[in-house]
């Protein structure tokens, strides 16, 4: 069973569905948990130095070169900006309507302003653009986007087996278990693809729902594009972090971190403000330096966030005009 791109004449939006209360909630308490942990641990180790817990963590910052740190971080976002356009227009273009790369950039970037509290609204905001702006059916940019966030989590869990094979007797022992989901992750992907793409399971009522119209339209080569135009945005990342970290006094190198990374980025796409997983994620990967990696985590992160969102505001009054009229 095939299906062709439709036109866009007829706009169709989902009904909006007000969130559970335990639903608004989570994004709070994941991050109120993660802020509590860090207190524990960072009070201690300020405790073990006979010293205040501001002072422990203003020592973090003290020798930190911010010139050199922003000449790393602020052509990354721009970068991260430009090549995550370029892949959100690349699935919209497959599978939704044609088009232009321009149109895309000014509400990709204004959805940043979204992903201060969480990344998948931000996509729901390109959703809506698209059907208020194009008329795309608002569960058709839906599931483009579900495939876009498939598509993430396959990237980050490539590079991440890869960085581990590459440092085997240098990493962590708790992140020799990654191959392993990769691999699982893998055999996932074979069945999930033969059932969308009709070779098993044909007719089966949860194949032809709305949301996954994107999967049964999708072949390999789609998934393993994305995967492919993300690459820059990883290894452009592997290398900014590493530099940033010895910046802070980290010691670490560049395949041990491409094993570190892809996980850290897992953690910050956990709902909740402030990227707050991933801060943690810092934390218990270096766990004899929780000043420092508290530091870095909170000004990498947030950092990250707020410049995009910063550059959102720019392209901000354009995309509300097209959205809303």
């Amino acid at each position: 069973m095939s299906e062709s791109v439709p036109s866009t004449t007829t706009p169709s939006a989902p009904a909006g569905k007000k969130a559970k209360p335990w639903q608004r909630l989570l994004p709070f308490l994941i991050t109120a948990a993660c802020f509590a942990y860090l207190y524990s641990r960072l009070n201690s180790a300020a405790t073990r130095e006979g010293s205040g817990l501001v002072a422990y963590l203003a020592k973090s910052f003290e020798n930190v070169s911010w010139t050199h740190w922003l000449a790393l971080m602020i052509p990354y976002c721009f970068l991260y900006l430009l090549i995550d356009s370029l892949v959100v227009w690349a699935v919209i273009n497959w599978f939704n309507a044609k088009i232009r790369y321009a149109d895309i950039l000014p509400i990709r970037a204004s959805a940043y302003i979204l992903s201060l509290v969480n990344e998948q609204v931000s996509k729901g905001a390109i959703a809506l653009y698209l059907n208020r702006r194009d008329g795309v059916p608002g569960w058709e940019i839906g599931s483009s986007m579900l495939f876009l966030m498939f598509c993430e989590y396959y990237s980050l869990m490539l590079w991440a087996s890869i960085g581990v094979i590459l440092r085997w007797s240098q990493i962590q022992e708790v992140f020799h278990v990654i191959p392993w989901i990769a691999l699982g992750s893998l055999v996932f992907f074979v069945f999930f693809h033969l059932f969308f793409s009709g070779k098993i399971g044909s007719g089966t009522a949860l194949r032809e729902r709305q949301i996954f119209r994107a999967f049964r339209l999708a072949k390999v080569w789609h998934y393993a594009a994305v995967i492919v135009m993300r690459a820059p945005l990883v290894i452009a990342g592997v290398i900014v972090y590493t530099l940033a970290l010895r910046l802070f006094g980290g010691t670490v190198g560049f395949g041990e971190m491409l094993g570190y990374l892809p996980v850290i980025f897992f953690g910050a796409a956990m709902p909740g403000p402030m990227h707050s997983v991933a801060i943690l994620f810092w934390v218990l990967l270096y766990p004899d330096r929780p000043g420092q990696m508290t530091a870095f985590g909170f000004v990498m992160h947030n950092f990250f966030i707020f410049f995009n969102a910063g550059v959102g505001l720019l392209f901000l009054r354009r995309a509300s005009r097209e959205m809303f009229g």
